[in-house]
């Protein structure tokens, strides 16, 4: 392959991810029906320039803090609370990254509107030419801005490949990538997971960059030959005589610094960062480490300022009693650590937050693997993702087996000598190295992920590179056999799995060019509902109508009545007549009834423990037994033509489902990859169902049929 060639292929495959990525950006028309991408907006939105430099760094009075609302914040359109406190969980990056590329977009606005052409989504939605206010211009700006991080995503994993396998490996990592759905549905949210795998990805390449001295010789007689002023001469072969590359070493601490920046999980890095100075760096190991992590400090400090400068929160560690020795209870103060600590705790399980209780009863790791080869990567590429994490252990494991041998041995002497020589083969130049760097940011990820009971497919998006990169070795370093076998299987393997998932991405990317079933569901409200007519809906999930101009005319959902359905909260022996009667009550007032999605009857029924009078709800509704029947079903799904993929969403909880909504499904023809996380489907692609009173029950009525 010619070097033109592979950069026509590299053109090719970020033209493609690029299209995959910046389609459909207006899914919902920019009615924020994602919960996290809908908060990160809302406080991006109060993030401003200040008016009086002499408060910017204070945490109560500065506009750029996102713990604490100022008390001049506001933004048109919408309502923004003054002088409070206010939670954000995540980094500073990709909220300034975001309120930074929309202040952009606006100032070059009028230059590039007048040469573009009004419907293109450029002109109308990341250029504001519909004049958007600033919470729905932001959100279409940080969506492009989410899909360009994750195009740099598969940029470096193209470099990656190159560095490691050789250039054939590097564009098929690319191109898996590319196509991958997780990454696709990711890039289409104002989230901070895309910022978050960019940056991870690009501190894996620097390291290894710094730690590669093959090159070295040529690149210093390059350097003496130059006609230069003797001191840079002098400093550039001091430099390349360096165990690492410094340029290189410091660019990936400021790539840890953003990563964390973006997200806390990416304090693992620091793993890889250890072991490149311990193996690298000898006896200087120390000094490099305090470099590259100083360096990481300093761009975390200087991206994430409140981090360090807000220590208005309450954030306490119990006292302990160990024997005599008694350690007080600590107040900490950090806003930061604080949402870092809810976090911890709703990841773990240790929160009782309903929304998470969709994960009680899944198995860690296998769970992911599951919605990895069902949804998020479809089953050839999440198969070949899985293998290559396997093949790159056993890689990585190889080396150290005639060694590892010799501890299997009962003799002392036996250990001894296999340790001495495991100590002294980790002292020389390893050439396996860049692999254990990957390595040691991978398994302890997927590791610890793998184990939480909160279990979001997003979560696994920074690793996802990295096993597509090993996925694509493993079939490029496959064994040859003597009739060349080894070509034919890898470019088998490879055309089938290109084929079938950019056929599954394209089918994705699809749905967007149908309108999302809240705002059709909406409409429809509007068209055949008077308003001040009561619509019940249920907790923890959204509601029905969402505000929208309808011909000309503003609609909003205070037109209308609403009351949620409590199912989802209140279990165990909280889950009792008072609360049955009290939903009863409600159900037997209200005419209209609206099913979002399947975020509380894809759990409630399936935890008989925790529900056992609310679990009982659904299918009495679905059969018809509480005197109401769908009136309306909204949906939309994967599809290429008229053949679609389509969730279940009733089978885990043992659900039937209503035969209005079985009939709709089955005017979808097509195949079903079976179950799906709730955090896949709700957002963009959620199964709606009005129902409306067709006979009239008491109480009394409705509860005689609850066993």
């Amino acid at each position: 392959m010619t070097i033109w060639q592979e950069r026509l292929l590299l053109v090719l495959i970020l033209v493609v991810a690029a299209g995959l990525r910046w389609s459909g950006l207006d899914w919902d028309e920019y009615r924020h029906y994602h919960p996290d991408e809908r908060h990160i907006a809302w406080v991006a939105s109060s993030i401003s320039w200040p008016d009086d430099w002499s408060t910017a760094l204070q945490p109560e009075q500065s506009t750029f803090n996102p713990f604490y609302w100022s008390p001049t914040a506001e933004s048109a359109g919408i309502v923004v609370p003054q002088d409070q406190r206010r939670d954000f969980a995540y980094g500073h990056v990709p909220l300034y990254m975001g309120v930074a590329a929309a202040a952009v977009a606006e100032w070059v606005a009028p230059w590039l509107i007048p040469y573009l052409p009004d419907d293109w989504l450029l002109t109308r939605d990341v250029l504001n030419g519909v004049e958007m206010i600033p919470f729905r211009h932001l959100t279409a700006v940080a969506r492009a801005l989410s899909g360009l991080m994750d195009l740099g995503t598969v940029l470096l994993v193209y470099l990656l490949g190159r560095r490691l396998f050789g250039p054939a490996v590097g564009l098929l990592a690319a191109a898996f990538l590319s196509v991958t759905v997780l990454h696709i549905q990711s890039a289409h949210f104002f989230i901070v997971d895309p910022f978050l795998t960019f940056f991870v990805t690009a501190a894996l390449y620097c390291l290894i960059r710094s730690v590669e001295r093959d090159d070295l010789p040529q690149r210093r007689q390059e350097r003496q030959g130059k006609k230069s002023l003797r001191a840079l001469r002098v400093f550039a072969v001091k430099l390349n005589e360096a165990p690492l590359r410094l340029h290189w070493w410091l660019l990936s601490g400021v790539a840890i610094g953003l990563a964390v920046g973006s997200k806390f999980a990416a304090v693992m890095l620091f793993v890889p960062l250890l072991l490149a100075a311990w193996a690298t760096a000898g006896d200087r190991w120390l000094r490099w480490l305090l470099a590259g992590g100083g360096t990481a400090v300093f761009t975390f400090a200087l991206t994430n300022p409140f981090a360090l400068l807000d220590f208005g929160c309450e954030v306490i560690t119990p006292g302990v009693q160990w024997g005599r020795l008694t350690i007080p209870q600590i107040n900490w103060g950090s806003c930061y650590l604080g949402n870092i600590s809810t976090q911890r705790s709703m990841v773990q399980g240790q929160a009782a937050l309903p929304f998470t209780y969709q994960y009680e009863g899944t198995l860690p790791y296998l769970y992911h693997a599951e919605m990895l080869l069902r949804w998020g990567m479809g089953p050839l590429l999440g198969l070949l993702a899985l293998a290559g994490l396997g093949w790159a252990v056993w890689q990585g494991l190889r080396p150290f087996l005639p060694w590892l041998r010799l501890f299997w041995t009962k003799r002392p002497s036996a250990w001894r000598d296999g340790l001495v020589r495991v100590w002294q083969r980790a002292q020389q130049p390893n050439p396996y190295l860049p692999h254990y760097l990957l390595l040691s940011w991978l398994v302890p990820y997927l590791l610890t992920t793998g184990n939480f009971q909160v279990k979001f497919m997003r979560y696994l998006l920074p690793a996802t590179p990295i096993l597509l990169l090993y996925g694509a070795a493993m079939i490029w370093q496959g064994r040859r056999t003597e009739d060349g076998g080894r070509r034919r299987w890898r470019w088998g393997v490879t055309a089938v799995t290109l084929l079938f998932t950019g056929l599954y991405a394209l089918a994705f990317v699809n749905m967007y060019g149908q309108p999302h079933p809240w705002a059709e569901a909406s409409r429809w409200v509007f068209a055949n509902l008077p308003p001040g007519t009561l619509i019940l809906s249920e907790r923890w999930d959204d509601s029905l109508p969402s505000n929208m101009v309808i011909d000309g005319r503003s609609r909003f959902r205070r037109e209308y009545e609403n009351e949620e359905l409590t199912w989802l909260i209140r279990t165990g022996r909280l889950d009792n007549e008072e609360k049955l009667v009290q939903n009863l009550s409600l159900l037997a007032e209200a005419d209209y009834l609206v099913i979002m999605s399947n975020r509380v009857y894809g759990v409630v029924p399936r935890l008989p423990e925790r529900y056992p009078l609310s679990g009982q709800y659904h299918q009495l509704l679905f059969d018809g037994a509480l005197g109401y029947e769908p009136v309306a079903v909204f949906g939309r799904f994967p599809h290429l033509g008229n053949f679609h993929l389509i969730p279940d969403h009733f089978g885990w909880p043992g659900l039937t489902p209503p035969t209005a909504v079985a009939d709709t499904l089955d005017q979808h023809p097509g195949l079903s990859l079976g179950r799906a996380d709730e955090s896949f489907t709700v957002y963009d692609q959620p199964l709606t169902i009005i129902f409306h009173k067709v006979e009239p029950l008491t109480v009394e009525e409705m509860r005689g049929l609850f066993e």
